[in-house]
């Protein structure tokens, strides 16, 4: 992968953004790479967790504007296989069976914000700015409002999409935007910390079904969510990690996930 790079360390996936010299903008090439590298993450058994992060002053200033341009000549037919592009990339990240944190070390802008919005952690930096602009370019941030308006709640996602400002991340975490601001504090070191607390307390098979299950039980009805609740609850407490954390508990065993 030209802008991409997957590397392993300590059972955390580190999947790394690598174009700081275009602020790591989006374009078919970098959202292939980016697809792939999740693909990488997902069939990793020495991956339990993974970690989104990027080289440079911008953790992503969104779709590159040149590239953006180039589609304007595109047909419609054309045009749609990018957005599906895009739109496959955010679901997969927000499906994917691992836990995905945002490592965010700049701003965050656009679809470069959407990236962040998917994750399921984001920790960040005091001067980092996130926002979705594309109303001020005569765009749409058409594909990430589904995520961001489950994230949020309409009225936030309102505000952010409607105004195309950008906010501090102090704000960002106040709106539930992001998780963590890391002040005066290390980012990296706080993001290494919070993934291995993630590895060695929890099971990943309980992390994986947990988080499948929010993604899918807020499309649903009372009764049917609470009826798919309550089979995969009894589903769960045949599973391996479930039998074994249960017996460690009650034998006192320190576990190792």
């Amino acid at each position: 992968m030209e802008f991409i790079s997957f590397e392993e360390k300590d059972r955390i996936g580190y999947i790394t953004l690598n174009r700081p010299d275009k602020r790591n903008a989006l374009n078919y090439q970098v959202v292939g790479e980016l697809k792939e590298a999740f693909d990488m993450a997902a069939a990793s058994d020495d991956t339990k967790v993974v970690v989104l992060r990027a080289n440079g002053k911008a953790f992503c200033a969104g779709a590159d504007l040149a590239y953006i341009q180039q589609l304007q000549k595109n047909t419609f037919e054309e045009n749609l296989e990018d957005s599906n592009h895009l739109k496959e990339l955010f679901y997969k990240i927000y499906t994917h069976p691992k836990v995905v944190i945002a490592q965010v070390q700049g701003h965050a802008i656009a679809g470069g914000c959407g990236l962040a919005t998917v994750c399921d952690f984001s920790f960040t930096v005091p001067e980092a700015r996130f926002g979705y602009t594309e109303v001020r370019i005569g765009f749409i941030p058409a594909i990430v409002k589904v995520f961001l308006i489950r994230k949020i709640g309409e009225m936030r996602a309102k505000e952010l999409l409607l105004s195309g400002e950008l906010i501090t991340a102090e704000r960002a975490e106040e709106i539930g935007l992001i998780n963590n601001v890391e002040w005066g504090e290390d980012l990296q070191e706080a993001v290494h910390r919070f993934a291995t607390g993630l590895i060695t307390n929890n099971s990943g098979q309980s992390m994986e079904l947990t988080k499948k299950m929010i993604a899918e039980v807020q499309s649903m009805s009372l009764e049917d969510g609470l009826n798919y609740a309550a089979e995969m609850n009894a589903k769960a407490r045949a599973t391996e990690d479930c039998r074994k954390g249960i017996s460690s508990f009650l034998e006192k065993k320190e576990l190792n996930w």
